[in-house]
Order: structure tokens, then sequence, then C-alpha cells
């Protein structure tokens, strides 16, 4: 038989124009015995508490209903989305099959995550029943998503381990094939362990394995929209690029005989690469942005932003502004023009030393009324500096607001977890782009796009070497270096990689790094008194295990 796997970019609650998408590609495939889509396609994942409105479960089933009679009459279709439960006011995340223009099959996913980003359990009740859908010769199990992955993918598996494996039941189901759509958000790494699943899974079923995930980004969320076909003996064979969208046909008679592909060589740093690309574009089209605009400093961050954003919206939308201060070197302004030019960006030059002469002028004078010291007694102290950051801060927000550009901010993980930046200064925006990289990796994506520019889509190097070479500084006070207050990055990532993503004690931290006691206790408390900075902070792109986030969940009063 022949099987279309269509990993469509559903934007989450346009159910009336993902159906469409889903029309269109079904009959594009009209020859096929099967065409399958992902998770939640008709309504997007995730779709989070648009599920507790009525109305929203209502929409789906009539998008449905039409669905089932404009859909071709020929192929089997699958389609994700919630439907109501057997018990009032229950919704199952589900599939519908779709035959000769009805539903002749329903399944509902059974295992919920509800661990990092995900809330499955707030929303649906699990199934508790296995499908097999027959057709063609095929004896075909469904799955969902988390019923094939159990966790292990995320670390998360003893979750499930009292709850009944919805692979072991399809293996006594006597299936000849399972087909698992999935809306699995990326995190570096992981597809590797999406591919060790896959393989397992098919040498335990004895029987090949279909799986493909939603394409896009929703929010936070970035999925790769892969699709791949593993055989009977644990062999991929067939797999789609990631990031592509593209669909994968298959002709289940080819299985057996089919050559393993070669594990995939996708460079990390591309990887990261496509998915921030992808994630700048689609939160700023589904929010309806499609111009954007950023701060440039001629930093590193600043810089690998701007060419991320001009990746993904095009270089002519958008707009760098260099915001030269009364400590700013020669060669940031340099450096931010070079990269304006290089990328092809609009750009411009907004001075600060005169605003920020006007606001230290009334600020010292309203210090003196309060009897406070004035900005210049232990000058340039912290709120000197954070005072600069607010004004470019303002600057940026005004441009925002006069043309409707999406603000794009720059701060790393690393900074953004020890509090180097500035709440409504530099913080300031609508998306945070590297706000999930560390700073090392902001280094090394720099260097990839320089390396591999021309697969990267630039006609020359996007980043000035000097972007690259130079000590990092936020320049803020007279020859200052990120180093006079932080441990140098290599160590600071360590630290702060251990203690959010795996959430290490001090003394486990001291152990894996070699680093001083005094050093990685004043990291974590710095970590702990910024966490108000962070529940504050915009919208972040998630590429890790844990982002700072939805997924991250730490009290602000506390010890």
């Amino acid at each position: 038989m022949k099987i279309a796997l269509c990993p469509i970019n559903p934007t989450v609650g346009d159910i009336a124009g993902n159906a469409q998408q889903i029309l269109d590609r079904a009959h594009r495939h009209r020859d096929a015995d099967l065409i399958a889509f992902p998770e939640l396609a008709l309504i997007g994942y995730p779709p989070r508490d648009l599920l507790l409105h009525t109305h929203t479960i209502d929409a789906c089933q009539h998008a449905l209903a039409e669905l089932t009679r404009n859909l071709p009459s020929k192929p089997a279709i699958v389609i994700g989305l919630p439907m109501p439960g057997s018990q009032p006011g229950s919704i199952t995340n589900s599939l519908a099959v779709i035959q000769n223009n009805s539903v002749a099959l329903r399944y509902d996913k059974r295992l919920l995550p509800n661990y990092d980003v995900f809330d499955e359990v707030r929303y649906f009740t699990p199934g508790r029943e296995t499908a097999v859908l027959d057709i063609a010769g095929e004896r075909i199990g469904l799955a969902v998503c988390e019923d094939l992955w159990r966790g292990a993918d995320a670390q998360a598996a003893h979750r499930y381990a009292d709850a009944p494996d919805p692979i072991d039941e399809l293996t006594r189901a006597g299936i000849t094939l399972m087909l698992t759509p999935s809306a699995s958000p990326f995190v570096g790494g992981k597809h590797a362990h999406h591919a060790d699943i896959l393989r397992d899974s098919a040498i335990r079923l004895s029987a090949p394995v279909l799986s493909l995930n939603q394409l896009g980004a929703n929010d936070d969320l970035i999925f790769d929209g892969s699709a791949s076909a593993t055989n009977a003996q644990g062999h991929t064979i067939a797999r789609t690029p990631r990031f592509t969208g593209q669909d994968l046909v298959i002709d289940t008679n080819e299985l057996p005989n089919a050559e393993p592909l070669p594990t995939p060589n996708d460079h990390r740093d591309d990887m990261l690469i496509e998915a921030l690309t992808l994630g700048v574009r689609d939160y700023a089209h589904k929010s309806r942005f499609t111009t954007a605009c950023l701060g440039l400093s001629g930093g590193i961050d600043s810089a690998v932003t701007a060419a991320i954003a001009a990746r993904a919206l095009g270089p002519n939308n958008i707009l760098g502004i260099a915001m030269p201060g009364k400590y700013s070197s020669d060669h940031a302004l340099a450096d931010a023009r070079d990269l304006a030019t290089s990328l092809g960006l609009r750009f411009a030059v907004a001075p600060i030393a005169e605003p920020f002469d006007g606001f230290r002028q009334r600020i010292d004078t309203l210090f003196a009324d309060i009897e406070r010291p004035t900005l210049g007694q232990t000058m340039p102290d912290v709120t000197e500096q954070n005072l600069q950051s607010r004004i470019r801060g303002s600057l940026m927000m005004a441009v925002s607001n006069r043309t409707g550009d999406l603000l794009l901010t720059t701060g790393n993980k690393t900074e953004l977890a020890v509090g180097y930046c500035t709440l409504y200064g530099d913080m300031n925006g609508g998306l945070a782009v590297l706000s999930d990289l560390y700073k090392q990796d902001v280094y090394s994506i720099a260097q990839r796009l320089n390396e591999a520019h021309a697969k990267l889509g630039f006609t020359n190097p996007p980043i000035p070497p000097s972007t690259i070479d130079k000590p990092p500084s936020a320049e803020l006070a007279p020859d200052q270096l990120d180093t006079d207050t932080l441990p140098p990055y290599d160590l600071l990532d360590a630290i702060v990689e251990l203690a959010i993503d795996h959430r290490a004690s001090a003394e486990k931290i001291v152990e894996a790094t070699g680093a001083d006691r005094a050093i990685v206790d004043r990291m974590l408390r710095l970590i702990r008194i910024n966490e108000y900075k962070r529940y504050q902070m915009p919208l972040g792109l998630k590429l890790t295990p844990v982002a700072f986030g939805r997924g991250r969940r730490m009290p602000l009063a506390r010890l």
C-alpha cells in the first residue's frame, strides 16, 4: 500500500486554515491508500487553554464533519484533533480515521505527558483502548507521540513505570505496521533519542514504524516536521530533512528490502540555526508581524540575533539601531555598521549621550531631594549603568510602537540566568531569540554562520570577525569587561547548565567543574535572586531540556 505522511505547519486556533492545509495535502496525495497528519493537526499544538472553551471543541467537530464531506474518498485519512470524551465535559487527544467520507475509527491518546512544557493532564482524559486500522491487507496500529516515546526522550520514563505500554498491547494485537503522529517539540539532541526509540519499537513489534512530527513554531515551542519509516529490523529506510515540512510517501511493499539509510550527519549548530530561524519566522507571521527591529551593540548576541532575523524575515524587513553611549568603544559602532551592511539590514544610529545627560540631571536633583547619593558620587554604579540600558530600551520600544516592528531581544541563557541584563532595558521586546542558548553556543553559532554562510543562505560571512574575537562587554562603564564581575564564560556556562538543566547541587557542580566553591555559591545566588527578572522577560524560544519559561516554575519569594 501507498502511505503519505504530511507534517503540516498548523497555527494554533486557526481551525479553518489548518483544515484547508489538510484538505490541500489530501488532494495532492489522493492516489495514496493512507494519508496521515500530525497530532492535533486540526487545532495546532499546543492549544493550551483554548481547549477549555466549549466552542473550540465544537468548532473542531464542525471542521471534521466538513472534512469528511470534502476529502477524497479513496484514501483513509488520519487526522489529529481534540474530541469530546465519553464523560460530560471530558476531552481526548484523538486520531480520527476518515474512510469513504465518514469517521470509521477513533483512537484516543493513552499516555499524557505532564512535565516540562506539557500540561496534557490538565485538559485531556486518557484513552484506554488500542486501535487497529485494517486496510489493503495491513493491520496498522495507531499511537500518538508519548504513547511511543514514554518519556524516554526527555528522561521522564519513570512517570510511566506503572502505566500500560501501548506498544506491548499493539504487539499482542498482531499489527503489521505502526503509525505514530506526533507534536514533539525540538530540543537539541532529542532527535537521536527518537531514532533509538523508533528502532527499538520496530524490533519489539516485528513490524515497521512510521513516524511524523508537526512542523513549525507555536509560541515558545519549535517542531522539526520530521517524517521517517523504520523497517521491522529497526533500520531507518526513509526520512525527510528536518525543518523542511516535506511529505514522505512510502510503498509498504518496498519496506522489507529497502536499504538502510546512513545516520544523518546533521551539524549541531545548523540544527540550532534552523530551529531559531523557524521560531522567529513563525512567531512573527502567526502574530501578524512582517518586520522586526533590534538594537545592534556590536556584540556577539545582537549580531547572531540579527543574522537569524534576516534569515527568518528577510534582511529588508529588519531594522538595526546602534545606540552608542558615553562608554561605547569606537569599534562597537563600526562592528554594528559592518554587520548591518553585511546582512543588508536597514540601519540607523541613535546616540544616547544627550538623553542620558537629561535623565542624569533630573535624577540627581531627585536623589538630592530624597537624600540619596547622586549618580556621579560612585560613578558609574549599577544605577547609572541600568539607566543607559533603559534609555536604549525606551528608544527601541518607541521605534516598535511607531513602526509596528516586532522588537527582538538579544540576551542569552547564561546572562539571563545570573541577571546580567536590565529589566525594562535590554530585556524589552516581544521575543527573546537567544534566551535558551548558552554564551559559548552563541559564539559557536556565529562561527558556523560565517564558515557555512553559503549553505545557510548568506552571500558572504555575516558576522564581523572582530565581533567574535573581542572580549565581551556591556560597555556601560569605562573599560568594562564581563569578566570583571563574572567567571569566564566556559566555566559560567557549565555552572548554569548544571544548575538549570540538571538541577545539580553546589557540591555536584564543584565536583563536575572543579570551580572554587565560593564562585559556585555566588553564581547560584545570582540565579536565585534574579528569578523576578525572568518572570518578566519576553517569550523565549525553547532549545534545551529546561528553558526559562513555562517549563521551569520556580517560586520568587523563597530562601
